[in-house]
């Protein structure tokens, strides 16, 4: 009897690549889409993050190739260049001492080694819209074979613009080919693309009310703006993840959030939208291999990214809205693992945490930094009253107010009065000794600063004229 992928009819050669891969059971995504994609069915497919989604569509695309023939029979198509890396480096794990052969067409790359690497007859690109559409429209690269397309990410891809892209390429291809659109999210614009180029198509949905990881926990701290960098330092410190990713809104703020983290001695280092993909390439290579601690990126520079290492993911910059939010805790607690998601908000963006929690179904909850933990605001109270208590009991006597005086004290058990002196305290005579109580240094010191202070400008006469106590000689 067949189980696992076995069951799903996926060929020896792959159950015997994904074993060797340690990967041994699909996932529910896996389980419900590789059937009915094997079936050359469109398919629109919604998980959450970090279920696997890749390998149900990788899977089912390696099967209709056919070998022999020497032309691109598959596209995947991607919102970003290191989605569309991570894609290529599973298909080639997956097709690993085969004859199929596997090329990136992604943009900000050099087009030139592309059309030349195109020569080698790849059945399966991976690239994002724009320069698939550049290389269609050069002659390049030919549709009439393609037979099944994958958008990832679909949603993103659509955002960003490249819908007009996206459309030509469909265009392009023959009426029959298969369409394959996966995301954890759905706006419901997305709906009119797919009544318009899909042909009834199977939704597959994996529990789609739990938008996010069961085994992700969603913490929230507050503090005001100027002091965020501060509040991300000690949390890094406190947690001490490591590997995380940082999350800010805008391109443009990267370098100063950078510089700024470096300053206050963070490991980190930023994954730009605009950089050249070498320079972006070698980021994230470095991150994979633990070199740096914190990456810092926009929603678009992380999108899709499948990171193990990661155990949080940090929001110095609230997202825009639930989705780009599911997308970005997305990054950890994979494949049932366990990951910790924080948001550092300032008073007035308190109710966007309140609507993402109202619109994802899940709990966030609010945390403080006290004594180097992170405790619940009732807890940081708590010990802050205990703190007050302490200090109060191990203050002087003398400065709680309506207390007695040391000198009442004694009066009241017997013992004499401890005699005073103008600038002096004086001791009590040691028993059987006779001598007279030595005056106390610190008072002497004080009553010298004190005679020096009424001193100074005097003329010096004056001064000479003056007994040691301060007073004119007579």
């Amino acid at each position: 009897m067949n189980t696992g992928f076995a069951a799903l009819h996926i060929a020896p050669q792959y159950v015997k690549r994904l074993q060797e891969l340690e990967i041994t059971e699909p996932s529910d995504i896996q389980a419900e889409a590789i059937p009915v994609a094997l079936e050359g069915k469109d398919v629109v497919a919604q998980s959450q993050t970090g279920t696997g989604k890749t390998l149900a569509y990788s899977l089912p695309l390696l099967h209709k190739i056919d070998t022999g023939a020497r032309e691109v029979q598959a596209l995947v198509l991607v919102p970003t260049r290191e989605l569309g890396m991570q894609i290529v480096q599973t298909l080639e794990q997956l097709a690993k001492d085969s004859d199929i052969r596997v090329q990136q067409l992604i943009g900000g790359a050099s087009i030139e080694r592309q059309i030349d690497r195109l020569k080698l007859k790849p059945q399966i690109v991976v690239g994002t819209p724009g320069r698939v559409q550049e290389l269609v429209k050069l002659r390049k690269l030919k549709l009439h074979g393609i037979r099944t397309v994958v958008v990832d990410e679909v949603d993103q891809v659509f955002e960003l613009g490249s819908m007009q892209d996206v459309e030509a390429l469909f265009k392009g291809m023959l009426r029959d080919r298969q369409l394959l659109f996966f995301s954890a999210t759905f706006p419901p614009p997305l709906q009119a693309v797919i009544d318009r180029w899909m042909r009834d198509p199977v939704y597959v949905r994996v529990n789609p009310a739990q938008r996010t990881s069961e085994t992700l926990e969603h913490l929230y701290f507050v503090c005001e703006e100027r002091d965020k960098i501060d509040t991300l330092r000690r949390l890094v410190r406190l947690y001490n993840p490591k590997a995380a990713i940082v999350f800010v809104n805008e391109t443009d703020d990267i370098g100063e959030a950078v510089a700024k983290l470096q300053y206050v001695g963070l490991s980190v280092e930023g994954l730009y939208g605009d950089s050249f993909k070498q320079e972006r390439a070698k980021t994230m290579q470095a991150f994979r291999a633990g070199k740096f601690q914190l990456l810092l990126a926009t929603d678009v520079a992380a999108r899709g990214l499948d990171l193990p290492q990661v155990t949080h993911v940090i929001n110095l910059d609230p997202p825009v809205d639930a989705d780009h939010y599911v997308h970005r805790v997305g990054r950890t607690g994979r494949m049932g693992r366990k990951g910790i998601a924080l948001s550092i908000i300032t008073p007035r963006e308190r109710f966007i945490i309140d609507k993402f929690a109202k619109a994802l179904g899940i709990e966030m909850k609010r945390r403080t930094m006290f004594h180097g933990k992170i405790v619940d605001p009732e807890q940081e109270r708590a010990g802050r009253r205990e703190t007050r208590k302490l200090v109060e009991r191990r203050a002087p006597d003398e400065a709680q107010p309506g207390r007695e005086k040391p000198e009442a004290r004694i009066a009241q058990a017997g013992a004499p009065k401890l005699p005073r002196t103008e600038g002096k305290s004086v001791k009590p005579a040691q028993a059987g000794t006779g001598r007279d109580p030595a005056p106390a240094a610190p008072d002497k010191r004080k009553a010298d600063r004190e005679r020096d202070r009424k001193n100074k400008g005097a003329p010096r006469w004056l001064k000479e004229k003056r007994d040691p106590s301060g007073k004119p000689k007579r």
